[in-house]
């Protein structure tokens, strides 16, 4: 049995610790915040028509499979803890200049046949052809990334990749050469670069590997958990306590000790003495590891492409206004919000606020999140990380955040959904809040941005490991539980 140590209680924290206390180890988590989930974040405001509950973080659940065998590898049963809800729609796609909406849903002939209706028969056909060559490239990620350690590009190199799987993956073409390739509606151009963004990442320099990404949503459902996706976290903090895990909000750890090649234990915030561990499983940003917690200046230098960040409207909304679960409203120039958002250092280029951004709004149709006849808008556009390097905006400068909100609203308004005269309240959440209360420097929502090689789940001290989204396989709650699948793998059992 070893003593292993948890930093982070994060969805990969709390999975992680609960896989090895499964197996017979000592788990102790610390977590930094007074609450569990990490970015799986919650907010509750109270108001006299009732209170309005919001997820503050991720918003559907994919592959639900990867929570059943988590759920089952800890000795319970999912439906045992969580009211999985299917969607569908899984997403409305609003398309600029009017004209018909895309509802997406999980049965592919089904979707097919709604692209045909709203967008035309060739798209449909396109679109057919883009989804076989989708379901190869997951078939390959399934088989050979997903559930393995990929340590370097070496071990990307060395996996026996099928010749009709690597020319499916297209090593060198961006998410954006593969959609301008296989679909001439401009329409479906925009739902496929949307997803390069699930990453962090810009579709125009994205690998074309990422249309894994949505078939992976649209082949296997997105669902919703009632009463908020934050229900999650709940349900494995009731886990690791079941299986005796040790968890200890409110404690911060400073540094991870690592003298002589492998790990000996953590040092918390306040506490003289240092914590023993013959492991430690860091679930917090690669980079917070890399630059405080065990420096390392060589693992450090390869995390400077920060992914994008996000900026957020909680909104209470009187009356019922017909949207979908989840909508995303598309821009006239997509290229300008990218523009934006990433700025281009090399050019001298800041990155700035997009002046029209896509905006995608959530509405549970749940009234365990919402006063009756009311409802609770998550508003969400993509945005620039904070800081003050040329790819960063500064968050906190006087009366940003709030113009911005205006304008946001100004936008919705413009695309035929004007809540300005119904608002009960609002509240703004910037990439410099989600980097306060996550931990996520810059409020970069997954650490580096979008690819196929992530930085490692084994650290460069035996005995360190790493999981969450900014490590192997990525981020999205399905890529973070198997980061926790993978390291507690290779960790092993006790016996």
């Amino acid at each position: 049995m070893a003593r292993i140590v948890v930093v982070g209680a994060g969805v990969g924290g709390l999975a992680t610790a609960a896989r090895l206390a499964a197996t017979g180890h000592q788990v102790t988590v610390f977590e930094r915040a007074d609450t569990v989930g990490g970015k799986l974040g919650r907010y509750t405001h109270d108001t006299p028509a009732g209170s309005f509950h919001f997820d503050t973080g991720p918003s559907l659940l994919t592959l639900p499979e990867v929570f059943h065998d988590l759920f089952e590898a800890t000795g319970a049963k999912l439906d045992e803890y969580l009211d999985l809800v299917p969607l569908d729609p899984i997403v409305r796609h609003v398309f600029p200049g009017g004209g018909p909406t895309l509802d997406s849903c999980a049965d592919p002939v089904e979707f097919t046949a709604r692209i045909g209706a709203a967008l035309g028969d060739r798209a449909a056909a396109d679109w057919q052809r883009l989804w076989r060559r989708a379901a190869r490239v997951w078939q390959a990620s399934s088989r050979d990334i997903l559930r393995r350690t990929v340590d370097s590009p070496r071990d990307l190199a060395a996996l026996a990749w099928r010749v009709g799987d690597l020319a499916a993956i297209a090593p060198g073409r961006s998410l954006r050469g593969l959609g301008r390739r296989h679909l001439s509606d401009p329409r479906l151009r925009m739902l496929l670069d949307r997803y390069a963004t699930y990453t962090g990442a810009d579709p125009r320099r994205a690998p074309a590997a990422l249309v894994a990404v949505p078939y992976a949503e649209l082949a296997f459902g997105g669902w919703y958990l009632r009463g908020g996706l934050g229900t999650l976290a709940d349900a494995l903090l009731t886990r690791c306590l079941d299986l005796g895990v040790v968890v200890q909000t409110d404690a911060t750890v400073t540094r991870i000790d690592a003298t002589g090649g492998r790990v000996h234990g953590v040092r918390l915030a306040g506490v003289t003495a240092p914590v023993p561990a013959d492991v430690v499983v860091a679930n917090v940003d690669a980079l917070t590891v890399y630059r405080d917690l065990l420096p390392h200046p060589r693992r450090l230098a390869g995390l400077t492409d920060r992914s994008l960040a996000g900026f957020v409207l909680l909104l209470g909304v009187a009356g019922n206004t017909g949207l979908a679960h989840h909508n995303v409203f598309f821009p006239d120039d997509y290229d300008a919000e990218f523009d934006a958002v990433f700025g281009d250092p090399g050019r001298g280029v800041r990155a700035r606020p997009a002046a029209d951004p896509a905006v995608f709004v959530t509405v549970a149709d749940d009234p365990m999140v919402r006063p009756a006849g009311h409802e609770a808008w998550f508003v969400l556009v993509n945005a620039p990380r904070h800081g003050t390097a040329a790819g960063a905006v500064d968050w906190r400068r006087p009366g940003l955040a709030d113009a911005y909100a205006d304008r946001i609203l100004d936008v919705l308004a413009r695309r035929g959904v004007d809540v300005r005269d119904r608002l009960l309240f609002h509240e703004i959440r910037t990439p410099a809040d989600l980097g306060v209360a996550t931990g996520a420097p810059g409020g970069s929502i997954y650490g580096t941005a979008g690819g196929l090689l992530r930085p490692a789940n084994r650290g460069p001290a035996n005995g360190l490991w790493l999981v969450g989204g900014s490590t192997h396989p990525g981020g999205g709650l399905p890529m973070v539980t198997l980061s926790a699948q993978i390291v507690a793998d290779e960790i092993g059992p006790a016996w």
